[in-house]
């Protein structure tokens, strides 16, 4: 049964944070959020280029877990006591419609991520819920008889509370989880994920803004591999084929400092396939050059590239198309090599693998094992997603289902 007497922390004031002090104070928890910075929900605010990307379409809790790198099946559990259905029914509980985009993300209707920032803040409003920023938490300090020591930066004075909601997010620097190793919490190396490949001696930079709809980029001798959508940028490649790779291998890119070779199939097709349609072209269009028009849908400027790559000159047409040539040319719609030096974060959203292993927590309360009456929620745990949602779909689950059983009495 919820206690209306109990004290809970939240550290943290992002998506996380929120929701989990929402769902006790809403159980009739006295809730206070500490937030170090000066500002609250920050990475909702920028998410989805400002629009915040809150869900996926992914109407069963077995099609969403297949969409996190690091967590996978272990959410299971939690994604069947609260998923993307429940998530889209307490937005519009709170008067905040969704909509599905043709790949699946969710949005708000307004297309402003200011409507999620308002709803949040309203609830935790109503709800009763304390916010302190500018105010860090050093130390956590479990008591004999149960609950927990807050030290406050800068504040000489203890503050109990019963139960604890670690909601602190991502760090790419290992030391910021050393307060949580304190607690005697095993803690995975936090490695960047969701970001772009930087290929400096790219040829095609000067096409930056080009992209295709559906292509496969690997990485030769592996079997690390996606498609999507691909986008030339002025520093290499970037959009879905790319984020998701760096996500699924985030930390074998890691172990190879960001160095490797990559192959990119800028059709998402087999090569027979290819070459059968190829020289069906060929033989279609004789008499036409083979440059003057870009096929298979790619943009004519990058066929016209790829074109110059496989050694055919610009006034050459089909029916002058050697075997060799078509051969090059196949080559680099189905295996166009690059090589990766670097990283870029994927414009703002800033998301790392890594983090407390999810071994030390209840995944279906998100209470610590070791220490009852802590939770941890979010991305502070070791759990990411591939980009489309999936990150704030996990902070809304963990986040509710931490809120909820911390509420309890006991």
């Amino acid at each position: 049964m919820p206690d209306k007497n109990v004290k809970i922390a939240v550290i943290g004031g992002g998506a996380a944070g929120y929701f989990s002090a929402i769902e006790a104070a809403t159980r009739g928890a006295q809730v206070t959020i500490f937030e170090k910075s000066a500002k609250v929900l920050s990475k909702v605010k920028i998410s989805g280029g400002g629009r915040c990307n809150v869900t996926h379409a992914c109407e069963y809790p077995s099609q969403l877990v297949k969409n996190y790198p690091r967590g996978g099946t272990k959410l299971k559990a939690a994604f069947s006591q609260f998923s993307v259905s429940e998530t889209i029914a307490w937005f519009k509980n709170k008067g905040v419609a969704l909509k599905t985009e043709a790949d699946g993300r969710m949005f708000p209707t307004t297309d402003s991520s200011q409507t999620i920032i308002d709803t949040l803040a309203k609830a935790a409003q109503e709800g009763g819920v304390q916010v302190k920023l500018r105010t860090e938490v050093q130390r956590i300090t479990p008591e004999a008889k149960g609950g927990f020591q807050l030290q406050i930066k800068g504040d000489q004075t203890a503050h109990f509370f019963h139960k604890v909601i670690i909601c602190t997010g991502g760090n790419s620097k290992e030391k910021a989880y050393h307060w949580l190793q304190d607690l005697d919490l095993k803690v995975q190396r936090p490695i960047p994920s969701l970001f772009t490949f930087n290929v400096p001696d790219s040829d095609l930079k000067d096409l930056q803004g080009l992209s295709v709809p559906q292509a496969t980029v690997q990485v030769p001798g592996t079997a690390w591999r996606q498609s999507g959508p691909l986008l030339i940028t002025h520093w290499g490649f970037s959009a879905p084929a790319v984020i998701k790779l760096s996500a699924w291998q985030a930390i074998d890119f890691f172990e190879r400092s960001y160095q490797f070779p990559i192959l990119i199939n800028w059709l998402g097709k087999d090569e027979e396939t290819v070459r059968a349609q190829l020289i069906d072209i060929q033989q279609g269009e004789a008499k036409k050059q083979v440059s003057s028009k870009g096929q298979f849908g790619l943009p004519q400027r990058l066929w016209q590239r790829l074109c110059e790559k496989a050694g055919i000159p610009l006034a050459l047409r089909y029916a002058d198309l050697s075997k060799k040539q078509r051969n090059r040319l196949i080559e680099n719609l189905v295996r166009c090599p690059y090589s990766v030096n670097g990283k870029t974060t994927f414009k703002e959203e800033f998301v790392t693998c890594g983090g407390v292993d999810l071994s030390e927590v209840n995944l279906k309360t998100f209470e610590s094992k070791k220490w009852p009456g802590l939770f941890l929620a979010g991305e502070v745990l070791n759990v990411d997603g591939v980009t489309g949602g999936f990150n704030f779909q996990h902070a809304w689950t963990s986040g509710f289902l931490a809120g909820q059983a911390a509420a309890e009495a006991g």
